[in-house]
């Protein structure tokens, strides 16, 4: 329970709500729930502070780690990046009857298209958003990496848009 925890950042009550929500979860902790319940988040709590106050969580997540490592497995955080465009009628004008300066034309495949594009940070284990930043829809992909970034992730993901972006500073 321990390792989900942090593996996909799960706090205690979303841990022990987890177990009753996923066999797969269950079956890797080893709960049979016809045998034995979940055991409560008081009771992770307490385990997960007995564990750390010895030090011994560190130990553990290491040696794990060193065994994925012999079998070619690594877990490890980081961010996932994509953007999305986000298309206007080209006709659309703002209140002085004029285009908005921020929209522009940017072709996908054979599509043209007219508008913004959001470009997205996510966490890789909690899947949730932790950077947004808009721009005009002809702003490539890979111009956008360096924003949508906080600084320590251990790993990017990014389709081949982000390709060229090279490492990130």
């Amino acid at each position: 329970m321990y390792f989900l925890q942090h593996w996909f950042n799960l706090s205690d009550p979303a841990v022990e709500e987890a177990l009753y929500d996923s066999p797969t979860m269950r079956a890797f902790v080893g709960i049979d729930l016809g045998c034995e319940p979940v055991p409560d988040e008081t009771t992770v709590c307490k385990f997960r502070h007995l564990l750390e106050q010895h030090g011994l969580g560190r130990v553990l997540f290491d040696a794990v780690r060193e065994h994925l490592r012999a079998q070619g497995i690594t877990v490890s955080t980081g961010t996932i990046v994509d953007a999305t465009i986000i298309a206007a009628p080209s006709s659309t004008k703002n209140a002085t009857g004029t285009r908005n300066p921020g929209m522009h034309q940017t072709q996908k495949g054979r599509q043209w298209y007219f508008g913004v594009k959001g470009h997205f940070g996510v966490n890789s284990q909690s899947k949730l958003i932790h950077s947004v930043e808009v721009t005009s829809a002809n702003i490539h992909d890979s111009q956008a990496l360096p924003w949508l970034l906080h600084g320590q992730e251990r790993r990017v993901w990014g389709d081949s848009a982000y390709g060229g972006a090279g490492r990130p500073p």
